[in-house]
């Protein structure tokens, strides 16, 4: 008897296989895999907390950033305007990466939008101020937040067909699961920063200095992030395509999107929707939205998304692992009418529980997010499937993420319950879009890319 260098046992005759219940699954996340994703979701992370640190300082933004003679919410509606600019910029940056992604590969695109993120966060922490430069100051601040959107326009999508094309077929819910549970991650890691920063420094410093850490902070480790992702290698099944000279080379990628999958489209623009929903509505806009509509103080509702940030985060990773044993469809027809329901509790106060307890309700309902990712990769084939999902979801995030903000502010002005109106509708849009749209089973084998 002799050891084989692949770890087979021989008597003579041939190998012998190790029994079945020793054998690796073809559908176990591996090491290799689990590497992938730590280093995918830690650039994640960093490059959603450059962008929506922003929001969570929004009205000291406001306050330093426009005139102090303007009423107190039309300096609201501006500094969320300014965060709003950011999702109209996601098109044009994601579609960019996307053509490039489809072309020559999925990580230097991948590795490339962490830089774009990293650089003019970084800048924000060190900008005048409008009692420096006047309407200067707004401007550049404008500018800033045009990079940081293009930046994301490429993040989110690329990050999810990159983890999405290395798991295993029957993991690719658990896979996205935890890549939105990192992007959503930042979310709560900015929620952690604005706390600390406001809470510690106390308002006068916050307006004064304080404000800046959490950009500076940002863009150092968005640079880290960067370095990191350099050690990442480029996804199987585009490396299948480029040996099998399979690329989309017959013209710009988007344009066969647009061509040929306007189904995979629409689908994806709905699930859009609704994730733009649960983020910038329940999670974002809530810190601010929530003194105005129920008088409770801002550090209480900041202290209450804090919790629902937390379990969005668990509920992402949760509702990944669930998509892969009972499928998005029926995980969505569940989850969704909970999450509407969560909402319309958070803002009206409909159950009687403490604040904190309808945050946690909610965020653990926004784990619907999860549901999206998986939708949108099973709509395009792979040799057009960074360009389509980049193009379908970042037209939609720049309408509904562009709108939302300003909208849902004035909204909030006509009724409590008029916030969660909006929610319900778009939740509406992207149930109908999961129930009915012609999803495959999952994503196609590494080995095999479809054409």
């Amino acid at each position: 008897m002799r050891q084989q260098d692949q770890g087979e046992l021989s008597f003579g005759a041939g190998p012998v296989e190790p029994p079945a219940e020793f054998q690796p699954r073809e559908d176990a996340l591996t090491r290799e895999h689990l590497r992938i994703l730590f280093l995918s979701s830690l650039g994640g992370v960093l490059e959603f907390y450059d962008f929506v640190i922003f929001v969570f300082l929004a009205r000291t933004i406001g306050f330093l950033f426009f005139p102090a003679d303007e009423p107190e919410w039309l300096r609201d509606v501006q500094a969320f305007g300014l965060f709003a600019a950011g999702y109209l910029a996601r098109p044009l940056g994601g579609i960019i990466m996307a053509h490039y992604g489809d072309r020559d590969g999925r990580k230097r695109v991948f590795t490339f939008s962490v830089l774009l993120m990293a650089v003019p966060t970084l800048l924000i922490g060190l900008m005048p101020t409008y009692a420096v430069l006047g309407v200067a100051a707004p401007m550049l601040l404008l500018l800033m937040r045009v990079l940081q959107g293009a930046a994301i326009g490429g993040e989110a999508p690329g990050g999810w067909v990159f983890v999405a094309e290395h798991a295993p077929p029957g993991r690719q819910g658990t896979a996205l699961g935890l890549l939105t549970a990192g992007l959503t991650g930042g979310i709560l890691l900015g929620s952690v920063v604005a706390t600390l920063t406001t809470i510690l420094a106390g308002e006068p410093a916050l307006r004064a200095w304080a404000w800046r850490v959490p950009f500076l902070l940002g863009g150092v480790f968005g640079l880290g992030a960067m370095v990191l992702r350099r050690w990442l290698r480029e996804t199987p099944v585009f490396a299948a395509l480029r040996n099998q000279h399979r690329l989309a080379s017959d013209g710009a990628p988007a344009v066969r999107v647009l061509r040929e999958h306007r189904r995979g489209m629409l689908t994806s623009m709905s699930c859009t929707w609704m994730l733009t929903a649960a983020i910038v509505v329940v999670i974002l806009m809530t810190p601010t939205l929530l003194p105005r509509l129920s008088g409770v103080t801002p550090a209480n509702a900041q202290r209450s998304i804090l919790l629902a940030s937390l379990f969005l985060t668990l509920s992402a990773m949760t509702v990944g692992v669930a998509v892969d044993r009972w499928g998005p469809r029926r995980v969505g027809s569940v989850l969704i009418p909970l999450f509407v329901l969560a909402t319309y509790d958070l803002f009206g106060d409909l159950s009687g529980w403490p604040l904190p307890l309808r945050a946690v309700l909610a965020g653990t309902g926004a784990g619907l997010v999860s549901l999206v990712p998986v939708a949108m990769v099973r709509c395009f084939p792979p040799a057009v499937r960074f360009s389509g999902l980049s193009l379908s979801y970042n037209l939609a995030y720049a309408v509904c993420g562009g709108v939302t903000p300003p909208l849902v502010a004035w909204l909030a002005t006509l009724g409590r319950f008029h916030p969660a109106h909006y929610v319900a509708v778009a939740c509406a849009a992207g149930l109908s879009s999961l129930l009915f749209s012609r999803l495959p089973a999952a994503v196609p084998a590494s080995s095999s890319p479809a054409p």
